[in-house]
């Protein structure tokens, strides 16, 4: 492996970073744990570890933010960095199949929050999908897939406020560019 650039949509990492940074804040992953798990995805992408920085990312998916969040100014919700990670990742960096990822994600997840984790890793889908749109599906795996449509409903229903907008924005970008 080997490093990559910084991620321009990632806050920039501590010189030393693990998983302890972001177990520390297991039972509030709110604010600061968002933040963290931005900078320990930045932290992963530059040591040339790109399937770990998206899962770092999809960590800070995760937090439980109410949306009014100061962070989210400056670090908005990360489906434009889920798709510039995908899309920046070389081709000799293993980032596995960021789509089957979501895939699986969306449809597995349980426990607390489980709706509004759903639609956020559909809504991660989709932004993979128009990046790198050659990225086959799970045919095994058997699951409706979502529409944008259906994924802008999830995420109104279940979302923070101003969720929604900021993934639409993305959307809209990248239909754009593709």
């Amino acid at each position: 492996m080997k490093p990559l650039t910084t991620c321009p949509l990632l806050p920039p990492a501590h010189e030393s970073m693990d998983w302890r940074d972001l177990a520390r804040w297991r039972k509030n992953p709110g604010e600061d744990f968002y933040r963290t798990a931005l900078a320990y995805g930045q932290y992963l992408w530059e040591q040339g570890l790109s399937a770990r920085a998206l899962l770092a990312v999809d960590r800070a998916l995760y937090a439980n933010l109410h949306g009014d969040e100061a962070v989210l100014e400056e670090w908005p919700w990360p489906y434009e960095t889920i798709g510039w990670l995908v899309a920046n990742n070389p081709a000799d960096q293993f980032i596995g199949n960021p789509r089957v990822h979501y895939q699986h994600l969306a449809d597995r997840v349980r426990g607390e929050r489980a709706d509004q984790k759903k639609w956020r890793a559909w809504a991660a889908w989709a932004v993979v999908r128009q990046v790198a749109p050659e990225l086959p599906p799970d045919t095994k795996h058997a699951v409706v897939e979502p529409t944008l449509a259906e994924i802008a409903i999830g995420l109104r229903t279940h979302g923070a406020p101003g969720e929604l907008d900021a993934w639409q924005r993305v959307i809209s970008t990248s239909q754009t560019n593709t």
